[in-house]
């Protein structure tokens, strides 16, 4: 029978593939950083491998993530209301930003990425770009410079691509973060993701891009030298019930209209965060201080809205 080395193992290994799990990280990404091969990752993930030392790579590594996670989520719990899908964003942007990383997030309209990377673009060399469907190359070129504080550029998108380049090199510890990404690529031309795969090419930068659900299938399908550099890929859950509860917990409301607001938190089809939002905001504007938030008045509030 094997002897344990490490008396908490079990349950290391659980947190460490709930880690991978959660943020998308891959075991390549992960072994580096520990400083052990994927392989004998790998092997101890499946118990199939024992080594303290290997173990205690792994605590010192998860506890530094949890630390840098909870550094991020005090700066930015002010002003966000923390779930698990905002956790996840932060991670995300901090492991690009900490290691030079690429990283993909996905998720539906309304489950509030976008307002979560323009919070976490407050932070300290961060630079944040949305992009929409009438943005050519050269609009994407120019965006980049404006958000990392370079002059417009004049001549060719290589020159230009040139200069942002030279800025991150000299510039050491940046994240870009490009918003609505999806919106970059199209079945006939893939040139404003390769402008991206440029800047990152020569690991002086972390990006993320994030996007629509589509995003993830159109970088894999049509651009796999993209995808093959991608170290961390999240897809956006929602609001759980219990995250709805939690919002709710300082508003005066009956039982009924909770159920009805979590519906509209939580629904599979239509639920989001920002279905939730909007639709309280608007209740406390026709209820007067102090008095219950009941079924009625959503219903009344709802009339007025478009679901």
């Amino acid at each position: 029978m094997a002897v344990q080395l490490y008396r908490n193992a079990p349950e290391l290994a659980q947190e460490m593939e709930e880690l991978l799990k959660r943020t998308g990280m891959s075991k390549e990404k992960a072994s580096k950083e520990i400083g052990y091969s994927r392989t004998a990752l790998s092997r101890y993930l499946s118990g199939d491998y024992e080594s303290i030392e290997l173990e205690l790579a792994i605590r010192r590594f998860l506890d530094e993530k949890q630390a840098g996670k909870e550094k991020v989520v005090r700066q930015l719990r002010d002003e966000l209301f923390i779930t698990r899908d905002v956790e996840d964003i932060m991670g995300v942007c901090q492991g690009c930003q900490e290691d030079q990383g690429l990283g993909v997030i996905v998720g539906k309209s309304g489950f509030g990425k976008t307002e979560t990377l323009k919070e976490y673009a407050k932070l300290d060399r961060v630079c944040y770009v949305e992009c929409d469907d009438s943005m050519g190359s050269r609009d994407l070129v120019e965006a980049i410079e404006e958000a990392i504080g370079l002059p417009q550029g004049y001549g060719s998108i290589w020159k230009r691509v040139k200069g942002i380049k030279e800025f991150f090199e000299v510039n050491r510890g940046y994240l870009l973060i490009v918003d609505e990404a999806d919106k970059l690529v199209t079945k006939y031309t893939q040139k404003k993701m390769e402008i991206l795969r440029t800047i990152f090419d020569q690991d002086t930068v972390g990006l993320v891009i994030a996007g629509e659900p589509k995003l993830e299938s159109m970088v894999k399908g049509f651009i796999a030298r993209f995808a093959n550099r991608v170290d961390f890929c999240i897809t956006l859950k929602g609001l759980s019930r219990e995250e709805v509860i939690e919002y709710l917990q300082f508003c005066k409301i009956s039982d009924r209209a909770r159920e009805e607001l979590i519906i509209r938190g939580t629904n599979s089809n239509t639920g989001c965060f920002r279905l939730l939002d909007r639709t309280l905001r608007n209740v406390l504007r026709l209820v007067e201080d102090e008095r219950e938030i009941d079924l009625k008045t959503i219903e009344k509030v709802s009339k007025m809205m478009m679901l």
